[in-house]
């Protein structure tokens, strides 16, 4: 007998009481034929805003293509995304982490409210990936994530540049190293076409991990946007998802402690974007996998950095797709025994199966180093702790030769005031520059700066200048940055009671984050601090009063409340 596979959509499929709901699908399309067959949503993250998902589109149908031919009934729905690229130092960037979890909420809200068997979820901005993923997670139906892909590089006399030479331009510019009309030339040339932001920032990072953790076909990570590749990739997670529903694997099969462990390793060794420690932690949070940050920092001791990638490197994504791909790194990476071959994949193969079916990096390859002659011995994302950040803090050391500081902070509480002083040259060399109120409740929504870090960097501070803030960083942030201190100024964290002039020292080998001002003379100014008030309204005010600690994933449902006699966490 053959096995039924509508393990939801059955109840709209049949019975005369459904009659109705079989009404509403005949009229986009559906067939006495297709009611007998499993529903299979694709999620699209199409859209207009950004470059990263203007081609999605035509993914989405691809996909839906696959699912077909494989023997399901498709049916394409959308959300949203929001660029985070374009929305970049302006007040636009506080909703750009709330649209992740926004994201997941859709998601979950199609496939639970349309009783769907199964999903493709297709993302190429930063937030919709891990978005896709969390709503894949908490739902634990059929699913395969499908990256759109990077963007190809751009060309600027005989030289590739991207986004970050945009950012990084104006701070050239504001120093004096380039005119207006040179930094124009970068702003036309810098983003050629579709697909994701080329350096292994945050969108490449999470779609390697991704790719790492299981859910994701084998080299579909590093399969460029504009290539028939990814057409394919689409197309066979299609049927991928048909493929995971006869065998009964769901993602929490796949997505385990483990699974987990590979997805770090890897972020590791390219010298990812720190926000994957947020977003994996949020994933697994939705997995009901334990996370935490002591996973990154155990991981980062033993991993080596090997990939010479943007930001602090040379390369891009589209090199490492012509030098093999992700899955030739992963295969390197599990010959030193630094992976777990053992786990499970959407394939239905395990990893170790999966790598054995892919080829060896490019012989002269230049991107991917030995693990034995590493760019540097441990991983890049480096945790921090201290009585600046006793919960936690991240930094990325790669291409640093900076491995410590100490100096005087210069306090902002908001990054256009920083902004403006950077620009009107009241940062020098040996400072700390402190921006706060920016963390998950404070932004609200934890924005990015990777403007006011590019700027420093354009200006020859990137090393010189330290950067501490309970906001984040984008993927494409390099320097001596450190970010997701917590707890946040808005619940009081230390970093709400730094004033002018307080000494502080970053040192990345120790891991500690630390101000030189006494315990005493800080709960003294404990005493006179009060919590500014939350926004009031919209999205963000209800973002504001859900979100969790960065410690924890920054993320909207992890909910206590208070007996007499304890705190009780509510899944």
């Amino acid at each position: 007998m053959t096995k039924d596979l509508r393990i939801r959509s059955k109840v709209i499929s049949e019975g005369e009481t459904r009659v109705p709901n079989r009404a509403m699908l005949r009229a986009v399309g559906f067939t006495d034929e297709d009611f007998k067959k499993p529903m299979i949503g694709v999620a699209s993250t199409w859209s207009e805003v950004t470059p990263c998902n203007i081609h999605i589109d035509e993914l989405a149908r691809r996909a839906k293509q696959g699912a077909r031919d494989a023997g399901g009934a498709p049916l394409i729905f959308n959300t949203i995304t929001v660029s985070d690229g374009i929305s970049m130092g302006t007040e636009g960037m506080r909703y750009s982490l709330p649209s992740r979890d926004l994201i997941a909420d859709s998601i979950e809200t199609v496939v639970g409210g349309e009783n769907l068997d199964g999903f493709v979820a297709i993302g190429g901005c930063d937030k919709n990936m891990p978005g896709c993923m969390m709503a894949i997670a908490r739902m634990n139906l059929p699913a395969v994530f499908v990256y759109g892909g990077t963007i190809k590089p751009g060309k600027l006399n005989n030289q590739d540049i991207d986004i970050v030479s945009a950012f990084e331009g104006v701070g050239k510019y504001n120093k004096g190293d380039i005119d207006r009309g040179e930094l124009h030339q970068i702003e036309c040339h810098a983003c050629p076409g579709s697909g994701s932001c080329g350096g292994m920032y945050t969108a490449n990072t999470m779609a390697s991990a991704i790719e790492a953790l299981g859910m994701s076909l084998p080299g579909s990570s590093s399969n460029p946007a504009e290539t028939e590749e990814k057409l394919q990739d689409c197309y066979k997670s299609g049927a991928a998802v048909y493929n995971l529903l006869e065998k009964g694997i769901y993602p929490r099969d796949i997505l385990t402690k483990k699974a987990f462990e590979n997805a770090i390793t890897v972020v590791m060794a390219l010298g990812g974007s720190t926000n994957a420690i947020l977003h994996l932690m949020a994933i697994a949070h939705a997995a009901e996998v334990d996370l935490s940050l002591d996973d990154f920092d155990r991981i980062q001791k033993k991993v080596p950095h090997i990939a010479d990638l943007k930001p602090s490197g040379k390369y891009v994504m589209q090199d490492l797709h012509e030098a093999g791909g992700v899955p030739a790194v992963m295969k390197l990476l599990l010959k030193e025994g630094l992976l777990h071959g053992d786990c499970l994949t959407v394939t239905g193969k395990t990893l170790a199966e999966n790598l054995a079916e892919m080829p060896d990096l490019v012989e002269g390859q230049k991107v991917i180093f030995p693990v034995s002659q590493p760019l540097k011995e441990q991983g890049p994302l480096v945790i921090l702790k201290g009585n600046l950040a006793p919960e936690g803090a991240v930094a990325k050391v790669s291409g640093l030769k900076v491995k410590s500081m100490t100096g005087p902070a210069k306090v902002f509480d908001d990054e256009p005031s920083a902004t403006e002083a950077i620009l009107n040259g009241n940062i020098q060399a040996g400072d700390v520059l402190v921006i706060r109120y920016e963390g998950p409740k404070g932004g609200p929504g934890m924005p990015e700066m990777l403007s006011i870090s590019a700027m420093l960097v354009g200006k020859g501070l990137g090393e010189s200048v330290a950067l501490l803030t309970d906001g984040r960083f984008s993927g494409g942030t390099h320097g001596l940055v450190i970010g997701h201190i917590a707890p946040e100024a808005q619940v009081g964290g230390p970093i709400a009671l730094i004033q002018n002039g307080d000494l502080i020292t970053v040192d990345s080998e120790k891991q500690e984050l630390t101000v030189h001002v006494s315990e005493e003379e800080l709960e003294n100014r404990r005493k006179n601090w009060t919590a500014p008030p939350l926004v009031a309204k919209g999205t963000l005010a209800k973002y504001a009063r859900l979100v969790s600690s960065a410690s924890k994933g920054a993320v909207t449902d992890l909910f206590e409340y208070e007996t007499e006699k304890e705190t009780v966490k509510v899944k």
